[in-house]
C-alpha cells in the first residue's frame, strides 16, 4: 500500500509549481513598471527634441550668431544628454531584466530535472509493481466492497498524478523555450542600444563643438553684446517702472476703496443707531399719549426709509469679492498654470552669467518658440495696460486680483486695457528678432514682488 501513497501527493507539486510561476512573473511585473516609466520618459524626450528641432530651423540659416542661438544650442545639448542618459537607464534595466530571465531559466531547469526524476521514479516503481502484483488481483483481493472502492480510487489517483506530471513537464519546457527566446531578444536589444548610444554620443560631441564655436565668435563681439544687454536692462527697467506705477496706483485705489467702504459702514451703523433711537422715542411718546388717543387725533406713523441697494463689499486690502476669489484660485494653481507659448525656457529667472564676465538679469523667463506662435494668457484676468518698450517690443499686463502676469516681446497685440480674459485666450503673437530667434518674456508679480514663473508653470 505504501507504494501507492508515495505518488498520491499532487498538491505539493501543484503548490510548488504555482509558487515558481508567481516568483517568475512578479519580478517581471516589477521590472515592467520601470520599463513603462522609462518608455514614457523616452517618448517625452523625443517629442521635446522634435519640438526643439522645429524651433531651431529658424536660426539655422542666420550668418550672425547671437545669445539666443547659444541658448538654443545649450538646450539642444541638454536634451541630447538626456537622451543618452535614458539609453544608459535602458541598458541598466535590460541588464536587470536579463539577469531575471537567466535566473528564471535556471530555476526552470532545476524544476524540470526534479519533475523528470519524480516521473522516472514513478514509472520505475509502477514497472516493479506490475511485475509483482497485477492491478486486477490487487483490486479483487480486497476483503470487502469498501476496501475495493478505496483501492480503485488509489489506482485512479495514481494515474491522474502521472498525467499531471507529464502536463507540468510540458508547461515547464514551454516556459524554458519562451525564456530562452526572451534572453536572445534582450541581448539583441542591448546591442542595438549600445550602437544607438555611440551614435548619440557622437551627435553630442558635434553639438558641443558647435557651442564652443558660437562662444568663441560671441567672445569676439563682447563690447557689442554688452551694449545689447545694456539695452535689454534699460527696457527691463522701463517695464519694471511701468508695472510698478500701475500696481501702486491699483494698490492706492484699493486702499481708497477700503477707506470708502469703512466710511460707508460707519455711516450705515450711525444711521441704524439713529433709526433705533427715533423708533424708541416714538414708542415712548405713543405710550405717554395712549390715554389721550380717544380725544386727540393720532399722528400718522413715519414712513419707513427706502432701503438703499447694498454696495459691493471689499476686504481690508480694498479688493472686491471677485478679485479676492481670483487671487485665491490663481495662488492655488502654483505649478499648474499652462505655458503662454510652446517651446523651452531659454533664459531663466534672476541674474546669471551668459558668457565669461557677461551677466544678464531676467525679471521673468524667456520662452523660445516658433515664429508667429500665438501667446496666450495663463489665467482668467483683466488687461491692465498695453504698451511698447523698445527691445521688449509690445507688452501686455494682466491683473489676477493682487497677482499680475506680464507678456513681453510681442509682435502684435489683440487685446485692450479693461478687457476681461479667460485662461488660454490669445493676447497676441510672438516677435522674431533680427537673429531669427522668436521668444516671449513672461513674468509673474505678487503686488510689487517679482516671482519665478518657472515654479508656477506646469512641468513639461
Amino acid at each position: 500500500m505504501q507504494t501507492y501513497f508515495k505518488y498520491l501527493r499532487p498538491d505539493f507539486i501543484k503548490i510548488a509549481f504555482l509558487l515558481m510561476l508567481f516568483l517568475g512573473t512578479s519580478s517581471v511585473t516589477f521590472a515592467q513598471k520601470s520599463r513603462q516609466q522609462l518608455e514614457k520618459e523616452k517618448k517625452e524626450n523625443l517629442e521635446k527634441m522634435a519640438e526643439l528641432q522645429g524651433i531651431l530651423k529658424q536660426t539655422a540659416n542666420q550668418k550672425r550668431v547671437s545669445l539666443g542661438q547659444l541658448r538654443a544650442i545649450k538646450q539642444q545639448i541638454s536634451t541630447q544628454q538626456r537622451k543618452i542618459d535614458l539609453i544608459n537607464d535602458d541598458l541598466s534595466l535590460m541588464d536587470s531584466e536579463l539577469k531575471e530571465l537567466e535566473k528564471a531559466k535556471a530555476e526552470l531547469d532545476t524544476d524540470l530535472a526534479k519533475l523528470r526524476k519524480e516521473y522516472g521514479d514513478m514509472i520505475y516503481n509502477a514497472s516493479k509493481r506490475n511485475n509483482s502484483l497485477n492491478e486486477l488481483m490487487f483490486l479483487f483481493s480486497s476483503p470487502n466492497f469498501n476496501q475495493f472502492l478505496i483501492r480503485y480510487k488509489y489506482l485512479k489517483q495514481y494515474t491522474d498524478v502521472r498525467q499531471k506530471q507529464v502536463a507540468e513537464m510540458k508547461k515547464v519546457q514551454d516556459m524554458m523555450i519562451a525564456k530562452t527566446t526572451s534572453i536572445t531578444n534582450k541581448k539583441k536589444d542591448q546591442q542595438s542600444a549600445l550602437t544607438a548610444r555611440l551614435a548619440e554620443s557622437k551627435n553630442l560631441e558635434g553639438l558641443q563643438q558647435e557651442q564652443n564655436k558660437v562662444v568663441t565668435e560671441l567672445s569676439g563681439r563682447e563690447k557689442e553684446l554688452r551694449d545689447e544687454l545694456a539695452e535689454v536692462r534699460k527696457a527691463n527697467k522701463q517695464l519694471e517702472n511701468s508695472l510698478t506705477r500701475i500696481i501702486q496706483k491699483e494698490i492706492e485705489e484699493r486702499r481708497e476703496r477700503a477707506r470708502a467702504a469703512a466710511r460707508e459702514k460707519a455711516a450705515r451703523e450711525r444711521a441704524e443707531r439713529d433709526r433705533l433711537a427715533r423708533e424708541a422715542a416714538a414708542e415712548k411718546a405713543r405710550n405717554k399719549d395712549k390715554d389721550e388717543s380717544t380725544v386727540a387725533k393720532a399722528e400718522p406713523e413715519p414712513k419707513p426709509e427706502p432701503t438703499k441697494p447694498a454696495k459691493e463689499t471689499v476686504n481690508e486690502e480694498g479688493m472686491n469679492e471677485e478679485e479676492v476669489s481670483l487671487a485665491s484660485t490663481f495662488a492655488a494653481n502654483r505649478g499648474k498654470l499652462p505655458w503662454p507659448a510652446p517651446g523651452f525656457i531659454s533664459d531663466g529667472f534672476g541674474t546669471k552669467e551668459v558668457m565669461k564676465n557677461v551677466y544678464q538679469e531676467n525679471q521673468g523667463i524667456d520662452i523660445q518658440t516658433s515664429a508667429g506662435v500665438a501667446v496666450k494668457t495663463v489665467y482668467d484676468g483683466v488687461v491692465m495696460d498695453v504698451t511698447n518698450l523698445g527691445v521688449m517690443r509690445n507688452v501686455v499686463f494682466v491683473q489676477h486680483g493682487d497677482f499680475y502676469t506680464v507678456y513681453a516681446k510681442l509682435k502684435s497685440v489683440n487685446v485692450r486695457p479693461g478687457q476681461k480674459l479667460k485662461a488660454r485666450d490669445s493676447i497676441g503673437t510672438v516677435a522674431t528678432g533680427e537673429d531669427g530667434v522668436s521668444e516671449v518674456n513672461f513674468q509673474i508679480w505678487k503686488n510689487t514682488n517679482k516671482l519665478n514663473p518657472e515654479l508656477w508653470l506646469r512641468p513639461r
